[in-house]
């Protein structure tokens, strides 16, 4: 199989490029339109990132709660904290603005407070009667006050549901249709019906309303990611072709490479449309991704064509071993890159098996067009003059190199010191990293919904829901007396838990049941007794309700019930142990023989996503690992050689999960994806250094030194030069409003700059220092893949 890519191949692949250049230049045309037409079949995700197996456990109870209660996250909350709002014009004003939604095709009902009711007893016909507190419109200052006042110390039914405990703080509930939630129109709704009314409520009263719920942060939030795709794909063409123009000092290879860059994205958009996957926080890194990863195969291709020409001027030499001489080194550099990425689909998460697909297979496109359209499009061009080599012999380029070489040889043993210092010091601060993680966490902190979502959690208790599922295994089950009791108990353990709000179920309408049978007093607002049971739910079971309260959490059998909660923006650990609390409770109160209570909700299966991911990431880490391990294996067939190029490697990794312990950064999802990429990335430079030093061991008849030395010469400056167009490449990121993508920039261009240093360092001493042990025929045998076919020449040759 590894025949196809011997010398002789990549000698015949490089004859047919350039004898077919205007064919293979359409076919890519003719592709390119092809992938653009998978434009239209992209689509924006419009659910939550979902990090569990479809077949998980957890998934599947959620799926259950769905299919009995329907989409719980269909809730959008108006509130407002502000003495202006507390007049009657204004709140009469507010309680329009809120019922102008009501007729809106999207909308299911709309709660304010011109909906809130008093269940009144009836003796006469032995029913509930609904009065509602407002019959149209508040008339006056005291009748807003004794609403207030009535509420707050009269009906704990209502206590945190649109007042909050000191009745500062007013809120209205939207219940969007359950069909349009995870659909575009919810998105149609927002923008254009929403957003709208409330900016002309605000602008005419002065009053700043407060919006949330999760339909309305993911949506501007998926919006987000939206408009900051284009700004990555700018600033990473903006910034590599600053740094590529700085390198060669020539607008034409700059342009070049950036067409060929454009191309590469256009055809990472084209994957994902072919394959019908959604955009999401992480495949919108791709198309900026590919840029970053494209330009040093550009800087490769190029220099190495510029090196041909000054060193005999024969074009068509020069592009002929472009292609037959950098090509292979080039495909193990991007098939490693791409290893790293491919390694995220055995995570079993559609998030990151979609991300790992679309980059590992758009790396290899930008491979494959950089390798056939550079060559093409200078057989076009006239040969480069002498100014456009001029870069060639630069004198800080002998600096750098001299500097590098001077401390190999003489700084040896500093190195190891410093080596060793820092892994101590790594490993002491890997012990401080916490695993975290929640739901908001990686949200845009500036962004207007994230300081709603701020207030949300200050006045009301937060915005994500967590739901209890209660299966009384029977018919009618929810409402006998035992069940109510047992759910009481397990709502007074939440109204304990301070990151939770009070919860809402059928026991809270039970008890204003029997708080109206007493005609009003809220002493008696708790669950009837065995004997009041009866007279109460006779008086029940004869008022006819339009509320529709009890449907919302109790099926039509009467076998299941739900028990809604919100919490607040809370790290895994601390959603863990709210977990161990609960379940703890559930089995004190529960008989499993008859029940089965399961914990659910959107926090919920973020909470068991999280932690599902992050040890799949772990183990994608320890594949990336092993796969170019084997690589290395296969290609140096060394076990000592596999050791050593791992080293200036993996220390880079440890350095950074050390600074992550010591500077509070902890475990998540989008911290941990950096660890597969950067190494899969940073070991491309040491692919391309201990390749070159084997050849240079065969033809210096095992001198060891002079090896070391001109493979350092002859690879260093290369491996600075695509080392910083990663860093600043990467750290486009780092202008992202959200936290995962930011860490994720930070990191990975920190750990590449780790990484260079090492290769460029280390690894040279590690290889000067075992001189007796590696450099020998026995150790160093015949490649069964050769990575550089014949002597490749570097920017430091003459």
């Amino acid at each position: 199989m590894f025949k196809l890519f011997s010398a002789r191949f990549w000698d015949a692949l490089a004859s047919i490029i350039l004898r077919n250049r205007l064919a293979i230049l359409l076919l890519i045309g003719l592709c390119t339109l092809l992938m653009t037409t998978q434009w239209s079949k992209m689509r924006f995700t419009y659910t939550e990132a979902n990090l569990l197996p479809d077949d998980h456990p957890v998934n599947l109870k959620y799926n259950d709660f769905l299919e009995i209660f329907g989409e719980e996250g269909n809730l959008i909350v108006l509130g407002v904290k502000d003495s202006l709002l507390f007049s009657v014009e204004n709140l009469n004003a507010w309680n329009r603005l809120s019922k102008s939604f009501e007729n809106n095709p999207y909308v299911e009902t709309v709660v304010t407070l011109q909906d809130l009711k008093k269940l009144v007893k009836n003796k006469q016909k032995q029913q509930f009667d609904f009065i509602p507190f407002i019959k149209d419109s508040l008339r006056t200052v005291e009748d807003l006050g004794l609403l207030k006042s009535s509420l707050l110390k009269d009906f704990p039914f209502y206590d945190n549901v649109l007042f909050n405990k000191d009745g500062k703080a007013i809120r209205s509930a939207i219940f969007l249709k359950k069909s349009i939630v995870n659909t575009a129109e919810r998105k149609t709704f927002i923008v254009q019906d929403l957003i709208p009314k409330i900016d002309a409520f605000e602008n005419r009263y002065g009053i700043d309303v407060r919006v949330s719920g999760m339909p309305y942060v993911r949506t501007l939030n998926s919006q987000n990611i939206i408009d900051e795709i284009e700004i990555f794909i700018i600033a990473a063409i903006l910034v590599t072709s600053l740094i590529f123009f700085f390198f060669f000092r020539s607008y034409r290879a700059t342009f070049i490479s950036m067409c060929v860059v454009i191309v590469g994205v256009m055809w990472t958009f084209g994957i994902l449309g072919f394959l019908e996957y959604e955009i999401t926080v992480l495949t919108a890194l791709i198309p900026p991704l590919i840029i970053v990863i494209g330009v040093p195969n550009c800087i490769f291709l190029i220099n190495k064509y510029q090196h041909e020409v000054n060193k005999h001027g024969n074009k068509a030499k020069s592009l002929q071993r472009v292609i037959a001489k950098v090509g292979n080194a080039t495909l193990m550099t991007n098939a490693t890159t791409a290893s790293g990425f491919a390694t995220f689909v055995i995570t079993q998460s559609t998030l990151l098996t979609e991300f790992g697909t679309v980059a590992s297979l758009s790396i290899m496109v930008i491979f494959v067009l950089c390798l056939f359209i550079i060559p093409i499009i200078y057989s076009y061009m006239p040969i480069p003059r002498e100014k456009h080599l001029k870069h060639l012999n630069k004198h800080w380029i002998n600096k750098l190199g001299d500097w590098i070489e001077k401390t190999v040889k003489q700084k040896n043993i500093a190195i190891y010191i410093i080596s060793i210092l820092l892994l101590v010091v790594s490993i002491i601060g890997i012990y401080q990293i916490k695993t975290s993680g929640s739901l908001l966490e990686d949200m845009p902190k500036n962004a207007e919904f994230y300081k709603d979502i701020e207030f949300y959690e200050t006045e009301f208790k937060g915005v994500m829901p967590i739901e209890i599922l209660v299966n009384t295994k029977r018919k009618k089950g929810v409402l006998k007396p035992a069940t109510l009791e047992k759910m009481n108990a397990l709502e007074a353990l939440i109204i304990d838990i301070p990151e939770l709000s009070n919860p809402v179920s059928v026991v809270n309408l039970v008890k204003y049941s029997k708080q109206a049978f007493y005609n009003g007093n809220p002493k008696y607002y708790q669950l009837p007794s065995a004997q009041e049971n009866g007279f109460i739910l006779s008086y029940a079971k004869n008022t006819s309700s339009d509320v529709g309260l009890l449907q919302n959490y109790v099926d039509s059998t009467g076998q299941y019930a739900r028990i809604t909660t919100f919490i607040k923006n809370s790290g895994i650990d601390q959603m863990d142990q709210i977990e161990e609390t609960l379940n703890k409770e559930i089995k004190k109160l529960f008989d499993q023989n008859r029940y089965e209570v399961s914990i659910t909700g959107k926090a919920f299966l973020f909470q068991k996503g999280t932690n599902f991911l992050i040890k799949n990431l772990i183990l994608s880490l320890a594949l990336a690992i092993l796969l170019i391990s084997l690589f290395m294996a296969y290609m140096f067939r060394s076990f000592r050689m596999i050791v050593i190029s791992l080293v200036p490697n993996l220390l880079p990794l440890l350095i950074t999960a050390g600074v992550m312990g010591y500077f509070g950064v902890s475990i998540k999802p989008s911290t941990i994806l950096v660890f597969s990429i950067a190494f899969g990335i940073s070991v491309d430079d040491t692919i391309h250094f201990l390749a070159k030093y084997r050849q240079e061991l065969m033809g210096s008849r095992w001198s060891i030194k002079k090896s070391v030395f001109a493979a350092l010469r002859e690879t260093g400056v290369s491996m600075f030069y695509t080392s910083i167009v990663l860093f600043f490449g990467f750290s486009v990121f780092i202008t992202s409003n959200f936290g995962g993508t930011v860490a994720l920039g930070a990191l990975i261009s920190g750990t590449l700059l780790l990484a260079m240093m090492a290769n460029l360092l280390l690894l040279p001493v590690l290889l000067l220092s075992l001189e007796r042990n590696i450099a020998n025929k026995k150790v160093l045998k015949e490649p069964r893949l050769k990575i550089i076919p014949d002597k490749i020449n570097s920017i430091e040759e003459d």
